[in-house]
């Protein structure tokens, strides 16, 4: 009948009877498993009906206890994620199907461009899968070799020639990487390579595509998790009647809501309903960042002080777009125009050299919108607001377990302390030259 032993053991593993198992320590549902045709490593865990699940993750001792272990952080974070195993597995095998048999010659080409249509169109977002498209062609059209080679027979050498001639771009080279680990994968899953075939990308430069940090004034001012002091934020929101109506209510926003840019520039008015004394706006879960995750749910965000006066303002002159933040052309203003303009003020862009001594100089440097979020994020820490509630003010989503169980929605709270946060903002208007809202 067979049995489970708690830890794994190489010499026990060899002599493992049919039906038994052999567990991992530190790493639950990691398990290898004896059949009477060999041995082979499993992940186990119980699904969102409770139910236990079980997903292949290779043989042994072809698949070594390392790789088991890696693969099995891979699984781990994609049911973090919201991804099913098994049922993302069934799917591969559904797209392989779907997808005519590769030639005899199966070359690096085919797996991107099979990698393209069934994975990155599939789960991504169009502007990011065209975006992932763009940057494997490049790869291809840069590396011709590369990309008439059989993929089955690929060298890890090849492979650390393409990374290594990109390391001076770290962060992209980074993506390049995992965007290349992830098409050998779903080549492996659809059975389009041999099973043997080693994923090269996943074991190369781990770690070594590191980020100097932005380039501010032709310098790296390397990497920092930048959030505005008080006086900064008090010195940044007497300075708003220096910028343009748009851009004033950017900063206002982000300060006040602690939201992404994104969501903020997709607000139209039928996300703005008044509940009470509360105006509240509410971010379909569509436009938030956690759209690919089952468990998400719409942002709910109540607006106060200088966040609602710019709400309700804007709300009384929606252009033809339909959106509150609109552009001079009529059309919806986007999050990569705000940081554009924001980088443009900044002393060391090239526009304020230009600018010369007509120019007058922001009194805060070195920081983006995305800092500002930040900045309300730590301010909101700073008054001793509870982490899960701050975390469900910002709209992160919790860890996987609690998601499951926890499915308060947090309104009062995010009303008690965006409140709070008001407060202090408001405080820091005073301390400096009047703010225009």
């Amino acid at each position: 009948t067979g049995g489970e032993y708690m830890v794994f053991d190489s010499r026990a593993a060899k002599t493992l009877p049919p039906g038994a198992a052999l567990t991992v320590a530190d790493c639950p549902g990691l398990r290898l498993l004896a059949t009477k045709s060999g041995k082979t490593w499993t992940y186990r865990y119980r699904g969102p009906d409770e139910r236990l699940k079980q997903v292949a993750i290779g043989r042994w001792p072809e698949l070594t206890l390392a790789d088991a272990i890696a693969k099995w952080h891979e699984l781990r974070a994609l049911r973090e994620q919201g991804v099913d195993p098994v049922e993302r597995k069934k799917a591969l095998r559904a797209a392989a199907k779907a997808t005519p048999a590769p030639p005899k010659s199966y070359t690096v080409a085919l797996l991107v461009g099979d990698y393209i249509k069934g994975q990155l169109e599939v789960n991504r977002a169009k502007d990011g899968a065209t975006a992932a498209r763009r940057a494997l062609e490049r790869m291809l059209a840069a590396e011709p070799e590369l990309a008439a080679t059989d993929a089955n027979k690929v060298t890890r050498a090849q492979c650390f020639d393409v990374l290594d001639a990109r390391k001076a771009t770290p962060m992209a080279t980074a993506k390049l990487r995992s965007m290349l680990g992830s098409a050998w994968e779903f080549a492996l899953d659809a059975g389009r390579l041999d099973g043997n075939t080693p994923n090269w990308w996943r074991q190369l430069m781990q770690g070594k595509l590191k980020s100097k940090g932005k380039v501010m004034g032709g310098k790296h001012v390397g990497q920092s998790r930048r959030a505005l002091r008080n006086e900064e934020i008090a010195a940044l929101l007497g300075w708003l009647g220096n910028m343009h109506q748009i851009g004033r209510d950017a900063v206002v926003m982000y300060l006040w809501t602690c939201t992404r840019g994104s969501e903020i520039f997709a607000m139209r008015p039928e996300h703005v309903a008044k509940e009470g004394a509360v105006l509240w706006w509410t971010v379909p879960k569509e436009l938030t960042k956690n759209a690919r995750f089952a468990e998400a749910v719409d942002l709910r965000v109540p607006l106060f002080g200088q966040a609602r006066q710019v709400v309700e303002r804007r709300l009384a002159s929606v252009g033809q777009s339909g959106f509150l933040f609109e552009n001079g052309k009529g059309e919806q203003y986007t999050q990569h125009a705000f940081s554009t303009y924001i980088y443009d003020l900044q002393p060391y862009s090239p526009k304020a050299k230009r600018r010369g001594s007509q120019a007058t100089d922001m009194p805060v440097t070195n920081w983006t919108p995305h800092n500002l979020r930040r900045t309300g994020r730590t301010l909101l820490a700073a008054l001793g607001c509870p982490r899960e509630i701050a975390e469900a003010v910002v709209g992160h989503m919790p860890p996987a377990i609690e998601a499951t169980y926890n499915v308060h929605t947090y309104d009062a709270e995010r009303v008690e302390w965006l409140q709070r946060l008001d407060a202090h903002l408001a405080s820091l208007t005073s301390a400096g030259a009047p703010a225009r809202p």
